[in-house]
């Protein structure tokens, strides 16, 4: 609180102290004396009222409980004073008492006054009777002190130490002696444990040190309460609350203390409120509020909470003070100084103002109205009154002030006020408030509307108009004038929209009761109302729509509408404590509606004015304006600091106000599915299609997106409203607005699709009858899937339609028609009638209903007609069933062929071998696959051992097996038993017979890798034992035991010539033991060191590749190619080494250079045969020319070799390469063999030789830029073999370069392409390939050297030369027909 001084009164008695007392009730007098021997009375501006001359000095003065009359005693006489401030008279009366008055106590519940004199005399006077009750001798000594209790006793203390407790006519009714001369006794209600309405307890200062507690009911034990000493005397008391004491002590001390009984003796509060002295105390109930005054300084506390010093007031200009008191209403604090100077705060104002759009109107003082804009900041205007306004209205252009009946009008500028009239009405003022150009008044039950500036006025009948009109007897309650409207409202709960630009009433509303307070939306299409059952209501005119406002407050006393038109859907409900928030939703999904936001305190002693945005102005008791922001509203500015949830309450405020705006903002920085989704519900809520859409577009769901685009062109609003509840699931409020749109029949349709059939049924019997038939169906068999079949059969049969409907297409009908028959034979069944429901099945012919119906008779134990029913509907395996279960074997005879069950057949089939039906009792089991038992009857029964074999050799029974090897035995066919003995799994058996037969070989036959390690060994040492060296050594590996195999085959290998089968076998069985020792044993023999017979080194070569030594087998391959190319055998040679080649790569091991240029030098030699029979001499002699110079690796062939090479280099054009190896042929050791057919030719070449030659064709190195010649197979420029191709025999080429897919090796693309469209396999590994398998590559993709070089183990650093990875990275180390072929393949 910020007091104001309203003014100030400098010595009004001259020097020394001045005395006060505030007019009772109203305060609007203030009375002052002093030591002039003058009374002044002052009105609440200072002005003189009034000035009484005393016989003497004041000793004591105050007002009646009224504050009618102002009594006044002096010093030197008996009179009495009684001034009466209606009338402004004074008169003096006698009291009668002879002796100096002292003392002056109005009662409080009449106009009764009791005075006592310097010598203990009283007199009781009451001015209304003038009845005077004189009572001697009441104290020996001066009465100093005295109060009276609501109940009429009269408390007295006297200097003579004694308290006295008297009735109205002054009799004593108690008695107290004091240990000091009392001061201030007050009359209050003590806190107890039993609750009294009544003043039960006399207080006072006893000797100006301790608080005496005088209790009326228990006077023999008063309560004297002492205080510390360093607080001083007390200065003065104060009852407030429920039994509260607050206390003043000179020293500055500020207590509270309780007067309960477990509380008394405590301080609940202290503090030091002035340095040097306290000089007064004061509380005021009505604000709330306590003062303590000292040294130059007042202190006003919160009467709520002490601890809060709500202002501080210091009079700079006074030394010192010494009295203060509140006026009753709180308004006015007086104190006085100890110059005799009088100062006046204002501490509560009216609460008066008015608000028009953004500009508010409030008192700032008693005599001052300031109007501000709350919103903009603008400039305010102070508006100084003739009078203390009790009313004030603010329009566009004008204020209106005023008291009474009486009015002033302003006219507003932008900077000051012009004062325009002023005008008196009939009665009364009870509410005023203005537009652009009209006023309204209502007083006494009416309503005055009357222009403000009468300039431009074209008919006088316009300038005023009193309503009710004449004739109506109504009497208006309430009011609220707008730009167009003047509403008003009846107590007999009538609401009528006058409209001021026509002149006449537009459109009236009857409500249930009194209409006790309206409150319009600034338009005024809408507006809220409060009836006499303080009910609240939102009334639009425009659509006659009638909103009850749940939750607002039975004490509301305001409303205000928000001005901002973004928010001109939220209201405030204002109950004296809090505002209740409220938002209006005119366009809900379900209606009209008005919901409660929350709840937002008030401080205490501020009233609203205006809401705009959320934000309330205030005008607090101090003439201040404050805003508030509500609850609902408080929302945070810089949402990105947030966390999750703090997002989530916002999003709920935001949506909960209808800023739908806003909450997507939110929702975005949320990302959250279920955000959005909320946000996209209150859209919809809201029939804000669009939003919606939007928002179920950005989570992609497209369902929702689809079905709102679908909606939202729909102009009726009822249909939407009811599209939208059946999306968010409220489907009873989507009922009510579909029957209540232009489309009805959507409620059953959505019935429908939520099965709910009861109400379908209802909603179609009123809307769409031809519907009935489908419904009941559909009913009908969601009944039937629930089990209650008695309904589900009448719904059926109330769905049949009749052939004459013209509605459905004759193939739907039949349809339908067929649905219900299924369903009305199947609840027919499951009611126990089985002749409707056979007949019909009969009907429909439905194979599906067929099933249906058998199942449900096999169920009721009806296993007949069941059975019949699913043969009927080639359920065979079913029907069979059931007639085991019947014992109908034949019908199942009948079908069997149709039946595909196993166990039935079984059955059928056990049931004709007990009938001696062998023949069908076989058919049955083998249909049965019980073909054990199918073996025992072909063999026991029919002596068929013929079928009996066939069944064992198709299915492999070993039970079967055993069967027909003991019916063999019993025949002495000791062959066909040992098979089936160990077909059946029995091989000792099988073997022992073997044994005793002489039949091991069929044994050992049939065996064959099935047998175990131990059947074997059995084999081996049998034949052992026949000196069957060779079976036994292959039996004795099958068992595992490699010595003795392979002792007993080089046994075998040494006495025969034909030592191919145990050598091999003696390989296989070294190769997988893995030892060393049988490998050396093995090698010996091989080698010779055994027998003195070396044997074949291809031997030795499978040897080294059974045991993986990739390395010695490359060696003895080598060997074998060698010994084979000089026997002429060219294409195994090619072979021998091709193979050993791919074992190399394939295990990752070096390929030997030797190997891979012999393999080249072969090829070659391939190659040139391939091109001279495909013509191209060419190829075929570079090629020639590379074997001829290897000619020593073909001993067998030298001559012809050169001979051909002679005569394809004369036919090619290479006449020096003719002539060099024609001249080698003329060699002594190579002439004698010519051809006779070539040797005058090759003898012409030689002696005419021509050594011309065509320069040989450069092609592209793949590993550099050097061009090389075609033929050549080393790169001089990066010293790499180059790889060759498998088809042309020159080195690749990097840009038309592939491999072939079986062998990898390197070619050219085109060429290869050429040999395969030719019919001609790969020339290296002799496969054929097709064209779609030749795929283009990069060398990349083909040399090895990068992905497969191997490691060289330092152990092979010798053989480096031999074993060199093909990484095409050699040196050159021979000519270039002889270099070292390339990693490629």
């Amino acid at each position: 609180m910020n007091s104001k001084r309203v003014f100030s009164i400098k010595s009004p008695h001259g020097p020394g102290g001045v005395f006060f007392a505030w007019q009772r009730t109203s305060g609007g007098y203030l009375a002052t004396t002093g030591y002039d021997q003058v009374i002044s009375i002052y009105n609440r501006h200072a002005d003189i009222i009034e000035q009484l001359r005393l016989q003497g000095m004041c000793s004591c003065f105050g007002w009646d409980k009224d504050g009618d009359l102002l009594a006044v005693i002096t010093d030197k006489s008996p009179n009495l004073l009684i001034w009466d401030a209606n009338s402004g008279r004074s008169q003096w009366l006698d009291t009668g008492i002879r002796d100096p008055l002292n003392v002056l106590i109005w009662s409080k519940t009449g106009p009764t006054l009791a005075i006592g004199s310097y010598r203990g005399n009283l007199m009781i006077y009451n001015h209304k009777t003038s009845r005077r009750v004189p009572v001697i001798g009441k104290h020996s000594k001066a009465i100093t002190c005295g109060a009276w209790s609501s109940g009429n006793l009269l408390a007295l203390g006297s200097e003579d130490r004694t308290l006295s407790i008297s009735n109205l006519d002054g009799d004593t009714i108690r008695m107290a002696t004091l240990r000091a001369d009392p001061q201030d006794i007050q009359f209050c209600e003590m806190k107890q444990d039993e609750r009294s309405n009544a003043e039960n307890t006399v207080s006072l200062v006893v000797g100006g040190k301790t608080l005496y507690l005088f209790n009326l009911y228990d006077p023999e034990n008063p309560i004297e309460l002492a205080f510390q000493s360093r607080y001083g005397n007390i200065v003065a008391y104060k009852w407030f609350g429920d039994g509260y004491i607050l206390i003043g002590f000179s020293a500055g001390y500020f207590v509270v203390i309780s007067t309960h009984m477990k509380e008394i003796g405590q301080e609940l509060f202290q503090s030091k409120n002035h340095r040097e002295s306290l000089t007064g105390i004061s509380i005021s109930t009505t604000i709330g509020k306590a003062a303590s005054c000292g040294d130059n300084m007042i202190k006003i506390h919160e009467l709520n909470d002490l601890k809060e010093t709500s202002n501080v007031i210091t009079l700079d200009d006074e030394r010192g003070l010494d009295h203060m008191d509140w006026s009753e209403d709180g308004q006015l604090l007086a104190v006085s100084t100890s110059k005799g100077n009088l100062h006046v705060y204002l501490s509560k104002l009216p609460l008066l103002g008015s608000a028009c759009q953004t500009r508010v109107a409030y008192l700032t003082s008693l005599l001052e109205v300031t109007i501000t804009n709350a919103v903009e900041q603008m400039g305010s205007i102070v508006v100084g009154a003739d009078i203390e306004p009790s009313f004030l209205a603010l329009g566009p252009f004008h204020l209106a002030l005023g008291m009474n009946n009486r009015a002033w009008f302003y006219l507003l500028g932008e900077t000051n006020v012009d004062l325009m009239r002023d005008r008196e009405y009939l009665g009364t003022v009870q509410d005023i408030q203005l537009n652009s150009d009209y006023c309204a008044v209502r007083y006494d039950g009416k309503i005055q509307l009357h222009i403000l500036e009468s300039e431009g006025i074209g008919s006088e009948e316009r300038e005023s108009k009193i309503f009710p009109e004449t004739g109506k007897n109504d009497v208006i309650s309430c009011m609220s004038l707008t730009p167009d409207f003047l509403i008003m409202g009846t107590d007999m709960g009538g609401i009528s929209y006058f409209y001021v630009e026509d002149w006449c009433t537009v459109t009236e509303f009857k409500h249930i009761t009194g209409i006790k307070s309206i409150f319009s939306e600034p338009s005024g299409t809408k507006i809220c109302f409060l009836d006499s059952k303080n009910q609240g209501y939102i009334y639009s005119p425009v659509t006659d729509a009638l909103v009850l406002v749940r939750d607002i407050p039975a004490s509301t006393k305001l409303i205000l509408w928000d001005q901002c038109p973004s928010d001109k859907d939220i209201l405030v409900a204002y109950d004296g404590e809090a505002l209740h928030t409220f938002v209006l939703d005119m366009d809900n999904v379900a209606g009209p509606s008005v919901t409660s936001l929350g709840m937002t305190r008030v401080p205490m002693g501020q009233h609203p004015i205006l809401l705009y945005a959320g934000e309330v102005s205030l005008q607090t008791q101090s003439g201040k304006l404050v805003k508030l922001t509500l609850s609902t509203h408080d929302i945070t500015i810089n949402i990105n600091e947030l966390k999750s949830d703090e997002l989530r309450d916002l999003l709920n405020k935001n949506l909960r106000l209808g800023r739908l705006n806003n909450g997507w903002s939110i929702c975005d920085l949320l990302n959250n599915t279920d955000d959005w989704e909320t946000l996209a519900k209150a859209a919809l809520e809201r029939l804000e299609v669009d939003v919606a859409i939007r928002v179920y577009r950005n989570i992609r769901n497209l369902s929702m997106v689809w079905s709102l685009e679908d909606l939202k062109d729909i102009e009726d609003r009822k249909l939407l409203s009811g599209h939208i509840s059946m999306l968010l699931g409220d489907y009873n409020q989507a009922q009510d607005l579909y029957l209540q749109s232009s489309s009805p029949v959507e409620a059953l349709n959505m019935r429908r699709d939520l099965l709910q059939w009861d109400q379908a049924l209802t909603l179609a019997d009123r809307l769409a009858t031809a519907e009935i038939p489908l419904i009941s169906r559909e009913y009908g068999q969601q009944l039937e899937f629930t089990g209650d079949y008695p309904s589900a059969l009448a719904h059926y049969q109330r769905a049949l339609l009749a052939d004459g409907l013209k509605e459905d297409a004759a193939q739907d009908r039949e349809e339908h028609n067929a649905a219900c028959k299924s369903g009305i034979a199947r609840m027919a069944l499951r009611c126990g009638d089985m002749r409707l429901g056979l007949s019909m099945c009969h009907e429909v012919k439905s194979r599906q209903l067929n099933r249906e119906c058998a199942e449900i008779l096999e169920n009721m134990k009806q296993l007949g007609e069941a059975a019949q029913l699913y043969e009927a509907s080639n359920y065979y395996d079913k029907a069979a069933h059931l007639y085991i279960k019947l014992k109908n074997w034949t019908k199942i005879g009948q079908i069997l062929p149709h039946i595909s069950s196993s166990k039935i057949q079984l059955q059928f089939a056990k049931a004709k071998e007990a009938d001696g039906k062998f023949k069908e009792a076989v058919v049955a089991y083998e249909a049965a696959r019980d073909y054990d038992s199918a073996v025992r009857i072909l063999l026991d029964r029919l002596n068929d051992p013929e079928n009996a074999v066939r069944i064992v050799k198709q299915t492999k029974s070993t039970e079967g097996a055993k069967m027909v090897a003991k019916f063999f035995q019993k025949l002495n066919d000791f062959s066909s038993a040992i098979q089936f003995l160990v077909l059946s799994r029995c091989v000792d058996e099988a073997f022992q017979l073997a044994q005793q037969n002489a039949k091991m070989d069929l044994f050992a036959e049939i065996v064959g890798d099935g047998a175990t390690p131990e059947d074997y060994h059995s084999i081996a040492v049998y034949f052992e034992g026949e000196r069957n060296h060779l079976q036994a050594g292959k039996f004795y590996y099958r068992a595992g035991e490699h010595s003795k195999a392979l002792r007993h085959l080089l046994k075998v290998a040494a006495s025969t010539t034909d030592d191919s089968e145990p050598l091999n076998l003696a390989i296989e069985v070294v190769g997988s033991s893995g030892q060393a020792h049988l490998a050396r044993q093995l090698i010996e023999f091989l080698m010779g060191e055994t027998d003195g017979v070396p044997k074949d080194a291809k031997y030795l070569f499978r040897l080294y590749m059974a045991r993986k030594q990739y390395k010695e087998a490359a060696k003895t391959a080598v060997i074998i190619a060698r010994e084979e190319q000089s026997a002429g055998n060219y294409r195994n040679a090619h072979d021998v080494l091709f193979n050993m080649y791919q074992e190399l790569v394939n295990n990752r091991i070096p390929v030997p250079w030797e190997m891979a240029n012999n393999l080249m030098v072969l090829h070659s030699y391939t190659l040139a045969r391939l091109h001279v029979r495909r013509g191209d001499h060419l190829r075929g002699a570079r090629m020639l020319l590379r074997v001829a110079n290897n000619i020593s690796k073909f001993p067998a062939h030298c001559v012809p070799i050169l001979t051909s090479t002679v005569i394809e280099c004369h036919r090619s054009g290479l006449k020096n390469s003719a002539f060099t190896y024609a001249a080698m042929l003329m060699r002594p050791e190579y002439r004698k063999d010519i051809d006779e057919k070539y040797r005058k030719k090759i003898e012409a070449i030689v002696r005419k030789p021509q050594k011309t030659e065509e320069q040989e064709k450069n092609t592209r190195c793949p590993y550099c830029s050097n061009d090389v010649p075609e033929s050549d197979l080393y790169c001089s420029n990066c010293k790499n073999s180059l790889p060759y191709c498998i088809a042309t025999g020159f080195h690749i080429v990097p840009n038309d370069l592939t491999a072939c897919p079986v062998c990898k090796f390197p070619a050219t693309r085109t060429e290869l392409l050429k040999l395969i469209e030719d019919g001609v396999v790969c020339p290296m590994c002799v496969e054929t390939i097709a064209s779609s398998d030749i795929k283009s590559m990069t060398p990349s993709q083909i040399v090895r050297g990068g992905g497969e070089r191997e490691k060289m183990e330092p152990d092979d650093q010798d053989d480096e030369d031999e074993t060199r990875p093909l990484t095409g990275s050699s040196v050159k180390t021979g000519s270039s027909h002889g270099s070292r072929p390339t990693s490629f393949k």
